[in-house]
C-alpha cells in the first residue's frame, strides 16, 4: 500500500495503460497528417467529352467533390477529350499511367473486350440504369468487372456511377416510321449498339461525341445518336437536324465510369480510398438530380427556341431492336465465356428486380395525364 491507499501494482498498471493510450492517440492524430507532411497528391485526369458538354461538367463535379472531401490532400485536375489522348484512348492511357485517371463510359472500351459494353449498351433486360448499378454493387457485377479488366491486362480500378436516362433513337433527316427506314443509313453509335444497328440495316460508324455534328454537317453521316437533350443541344445537333426520335432500347441502362490507374490508386492512404468510394456514390446521385433539371430545360428549349420536332420511336422498331439484340448477345456469349457469365448474372438479377418493380411501382402516365393532359388538373389546384 502507498500512503494514499492505492495498491502499487494498480498504479503501475494505470501508468502502462495511460502510456499505451497516449501512443494510440498520437497515432490517430498523426494518421491524417501523413499526406500533409508529404504535400497534396496531384492527379491528372482526362474525360472523354468536349469541354462544353455537360458530361465534362459531371466529370468536374466529381473531381471537386473528392478534392473538397479530402480537404485538398488530393487534387484531381480533369482535362477535356483530346487534351492528352483521343476519347477512345482513355483506357490505355490510364492503364499505362499516362493519365492518373479519367471519366467516360465502359462502352467506349468495346474494342478491347465486347463484354465491357454490357455495362450500358443494350436493353438492360428491362432494368433502367439505376437498377443496373444495383446489380453492379449487390448482384456480382463489381467482381465480374474486376475479373474482366484483369483478363485484358488493364491496370485500372473502375467505379461505374451516374445512371443515365433512356437515350433517344437519334437524329434524322425525316421521321423514322418503320424498320426499313433504317436500311442503308450512315449511322453513328457505339458499343453493342454497333452490332444492333448493323443488324437493323444501317451502315455504322463509331465516332466520339465531339466529332458527330461535323460529320452530319458534311454528309459523312445520315443520322446519329449521342445521349441527351443537354449534350445534344450544346454539341449542335439542332443546327444540322430538326428531327429527333425519342425512346430506344439500344442504350436503355447506361452509366458513366470513373477510372483510376490501379498502381496510383492502391498507393493512396486507406482513408482517402474510402472517401473516393463514398464520393463516387454521392456524385452518382447528384449527377442524376442535375441531369433531370438540365435535360428537361434543354428539351423544352429545343422545342420552343430551336424548333426541333420530337417523335416517339414506333413500337415495331423497338421490338425489332430487342430481337436483334438477342441474336447479338447469343452470338457473343457463344464465343466469349466472360460475356456469357456476365449476361447470365444480369438476367438472374433483372428477373427478380424488374418483377418486383413492375408489381409494386405505380405507373406514372395516369398521374401525368391527370395533371398535365387535356383537363390539366394542375391548373385547377
Amino acid at each position: 500500500m502507498t500512503k494514499t491507499g492505492t495498491p502499487t501494482g494498480d498504479r503501475t498498471s494505470r501508468r502502462k495503460f495511460l502510456s499505451g493510450a497516449a501512443v494510440v492517440g498520437a497515432a490517430i492524430v498523426a494518421a491524417p497528417s501523413v499526406v500533409k507532411a508529404q504535400g497534396p497528391i496531384s492527379m491528372r485526369w482526362q474525360s472523354t467529352w468536349p469541354s462544353k458538354d455537360i458530361f465534362h461538367e459531371f466529370a468536374l463535379d466529381f473531381a471537386k467533390k473528392i478534392n473538397d472531401m479530402t480537404g485538398g490532400d488530393l487534387k484531381i485536375e480533369v482535362l477535356p477529350a483530346g487534351a492528352v489522348v483521343p476519347a477512345f484512348g482513355l483506357l490505355d492511357a490510364v492503364s499505362q499511367g499516362t493519365l492518373d485517371g479519367g471519366h467516360g463510359v465502359l462502352v467506349y472500351h468495346y474494342g478491347k473486350q465486347t463484354a465491357l459494353a454490357l455495362w450500358g449498351s443494350g436493353p438492360g433486360f428491362a432494368m433502367d440504369a439505376n437498377m443496373l448499378l444495383a446489380w453492379h454493387k449487390y448482384g456480382g457485377g463489381k467482381e465480374l468487372l474486376a475479373k474482366l479488366y484483369a483478363s485484358i491486362g488493364a491496370n485500372v480500378v473502375s467505379f461505374p456511377y451516374g445512371p443515365m436516362p433512356t437515350q433517344p433513337l437519334g437524329w434524322f433527316k425525316k421521321p423514322v416510321a418503320k424498320v426499313e427506314d433504317l436500311q442503308g443509313l450512315k449511322f453513328r453509335t457505339v458499343g453493342i449498339s454497333i452490332d444492333v444497328f448493323t443488324g437493323l440495316g444501317a451502315a455504322v460508324n463509331a465516332l466520339p461525341g465531339g466529332e458527330i455534328v461535323s460529320a452530319l454537317d458534311r454528309g459523312l453521316l445520315d443520322a446519329a445518336e449521342f445521349n441527351n437533350a443537354s449534350s445534344d443541344r450544346t454539341l449542335g445537333f439542332p443546327d444540322v437536324s430538326k428531327i429527333c426520335m425519342l425512346q430506344s432500347y439500344h442504350q436503355n441502362a447506361e452509366q458513366f465510369e470513373i477510372l483510376f490507374n490501379k498502381t496510383k490508386y492502391d498507393a493512396l492512404p486507406e482513408q482517402m480510398r474510402a472517401i473516393i468510394a463514398n464520393g463516387v456514390e454521392a456524385a452518382s446521385q447528384d449527377m442524376y438530380w442535375k441531369a433531370i433539371d438540365r435535360y428537361s430545360k434543354d428539351y423544352r428549349e429545343m422545342q420552343t427556341t430551336d424548333k426541333v420536332k420530337f417523335y416517339k420511336t414506333p413500337d415495331a422498331i423497338l421490338k425489332k431492336q430487342l430481337e436483334v439484340y438477342d441474336e447479338v448477345a447469343k452470338k457473343n456469349a457463344g464465343t466469349n465465356p466472360l460475356f456469357k457469365e456476365i449476361l447470365q448474372s444480369q438476367i438472374a438479377f433483372a428477373e427478380r428486380a424488374t418483377r418486383w418493380e413492375q408489381d409494386t411501382v405505380v405507373g406514372r402516365r395516369m398521374a401525368f395525364d391527370h395533371y398535365f393532359g387535356e383537363n390539366a388538373a394542375a391548373k385547377k389546384i
